[in-house]
This record gives C-alpha cells, structure tokens and sequence, in this order.
C-alpha cells in the first residue's frame, strides 16, 4: 500500500482551503497536514481574540492568511496580516499570533536538514 505524506485532507479533491478547519468559539482550532522533520503544515482558525503566545522554533515559517485578520509579532514587532497576504517568521525569532476577529491561516514551517 503507497503511503501518502500529506494527511486529513482528500486527495486528488478540489478543495476551498479555509472550508476545511471551522471556528469554534472561545477556542484555536488546528488541522495538520504534515509533521515531519523536514516541514510542518498546519491550519488554524482562530476564534476573536484567542493566541498563540510568543514562542520559538527552529525553523522558517511562513503565514497565509486564509480569512479574517490577524496580529502576528515578530521579535517584538507587530504586522497586521488580512485575508491573501502571507508574512514570514524567521528561526530562532520570537513570534506570536493574536486573532483581531476570527481569523484563518496556513502555517508552513521548513526545517533546516543540515
């Protein structure tokens, strides 16, 4: 049997990326794609006002923002980030995200092999 690498989604499916993860109020709901030690790839919907504190990774990661707006801090710094636009964290940088108004994203995060 072939193994697939990429999970919890429909293969070979046309697919509205935002429809596939739902709000949930009070909550951060997430849906892994792929976890390995090459690449993360998660979504999330963030109910208004919910986070995910400041925190470290050892890897580039990359925000799509699928619906709503939301706050990400990088070092310190905040950006305002809204549906179709994508910003990077970079490793070893503290980032944080804080949901404005509920708020959908792609989180893709690849890791150094070396």
């Amino acid at each position: 049997m072939e193994k697939n690498f990429i999970k919890n989604i429909d293969m070979q499916t046309a697919l509205t990326l935002a429809d596939l993860v739902t709000y949930q109020k009070g909550q951060v709901v997430s849906k892994t794609f792929v976890q390995n030690s090459a690449v993360s790839l998660t979504l999330f919907a963030f109910d208004k006002d919910e986070e995910i504190s400041s925190h470290e990774s050892s890897g580039d990661a990359m925000v799509i923002a699928l619906d709503g707006e939301g706050e990400i801090e990088i070092g310190g710094e905040k950006y305002i980030l809204k549906k179709d636009e994508v910003i990077v964290m970079p490793a070893k940088k503290p980032h944080a995200v804080y949901a404005k108004e509920q708020f959908k994203m792609l989180l893709i995060v690849v890791f150094s092999q070396q």
